[in-house]
């Protein structure tokens, strides 16, 4: 019989059909499942994503979920009437999530974690962190991102043998696919690019700074480069308004919440990913900049910065208080041809790190199934 695998995610969006997908086409011999809990998210405007060689499933034809115990109820059923898999799990935090692993493990199922949080990401209360460890009890492995989000893992009771990485991974085929250019130092000419943020616009993503420091890069620049904000979010009233407050209206340019394509051609155009965050659990988005050879300026809290950025080689990792350093690295990229054709080829060689064949790759071996 064929080995089952289901991965769990409250709603699918382009990397999770990108992760489906690609440990499906690696062992064709896998029944491969993609469950979402919800149709659309409640959080990011994508549109559904499916793929051809998963098979994917919607628990709840709506936006927002039902109480904990219809969930729990819809998950058993489902469980039940496919019988025994190897399951992937993310959202380890919900009560509802740890009620169904425990009930995974009680019928013999395997069970496996994924998440890329990091010990970091803020304050954290002994108490919490105590409680927290018996929500992963259930899981017999990982699947996390960068060195700080597998630590945690560990610290959480994860046995270290049993994490494996990478779960933030995107294909960077299809990104370079749905870009219609070559990635950087080719494609655009160098003259012709801008900087470019995705985020959510929400507070910890920093936007403010960022604001900050690219007004800072306007009064030194001869020619400056535009700025393009793409995403959606509560701040974006506030952060239109200090961009008329510092008269960067003709400067910066808000494009609302972006599909994965039309961010993959604004990547294809872009000088610089800019992601100052003062909290962010990896930062996916530089998967994507990667996949496109446009360096990335990034703030010492993103998860990326552990493995994907060499900082001075193919972008710069700064301190996300700090709108001057921002600024800084900003103007050197803008005005030093040289060094971004380096940065582009450096961030090119990176890139296939965090592909999504490397998640494939985790998945394959925790559930013991052959590539």
């Amino acid at each position: 019989m064929a080995k089952r695998m289901v991965f769990l995610w409250d709603n699918f969006g382009p990397m999770h059909a990108d992760r489906c997908e690609t440990v499906a086409l690696s062992d064709p011999t896998a029944q491969v499942i993609g469950l979402e809990l919800c149709e659309k998210s409640d959080v990011y405007d994508w549109e559904p994503e499916a793929g051809t060689a998963f098979k994917k499933v919607t628990l709840f034809r709506r936006d927002k979920l039902p109480n904990s115990l219809v969930v729990l109820r819809a998950l058993i059923r489902h469980r039940n009437s496919q019988g025994r898999a190897a399951w992937f799990l993310c959202h380890y935090d919900k009560t509802v999530v740890l009620a169904f692993a425990l009930y995974l493990r009680l019928r013999g199922d395997s069970v496996y974690v994924m998440g890329c949080s990091k010990f970091d990401d803020h304050p954290r209360k002994p108490w919490r962190e105590w409680l927290k460890s018996f929500y992963l009890w259930p899981y017999q492995g990982a699947i996390g991102s960068s060195n700080r989000s597998r630590a945690y893992f560990q610290f959480l009771g994860v046995p270290p043998s049993r994490i494996l990485g990478e779960y933030n991974t995107v294909s960077l085929s299809r990104i370079r696919r749905l870009a219609e250019s070559e990635p950087a130092p080719k494609g655009a000419p160098f003259e012709a690019r801008d900087f470019v943020i995705v985020a959510r616009l929400q507070p910890k993503k920093n936007l403010a700074t960022a604001i900050d420091a690219f007004a800072l890069y306007v009064e030194t620049a001869e020619n400056p480069r535009k700025l393009h904000i793409c995403g959606s979010g509560p701040l974006e009233a506030e952060l239109r308004t200090k961009v008329r407050s510092l008269g960067l209206s003709q400067a910066v340019e808000f494009h609302g919440f972006v599909q994965t394509e039309g961010i993959a051609k604004r990547l294809a155009n872009s000088l610089a990913l800019l992601l100052p965050s003062t909290e962010e659990q990896y930062g996916n988005v530089v998967i994507e900049a990667q996949a496109m050879g446009v360096p990335a300026i990034i703030s010492t809290a993103c998860g990326a910065a552990d493995v994907l950025i060499q900082n001075g080689l193919n972008g710069f990792i700064i301190d996300p208080n700090s709108p001057q350093s921002l600024s800084r690295f900003m103007t050197r990229l803008a005005e030093d041809k040289a060094l971004w054709e380096a940065m582009a080829n450096a961030s090119l060689e990176r890139a296939p790190l965090n592909d999504v064949k490397a998640f494939a790759n985790a998945a394959h071996q925790l559930a013991g199934t052959s590539r």
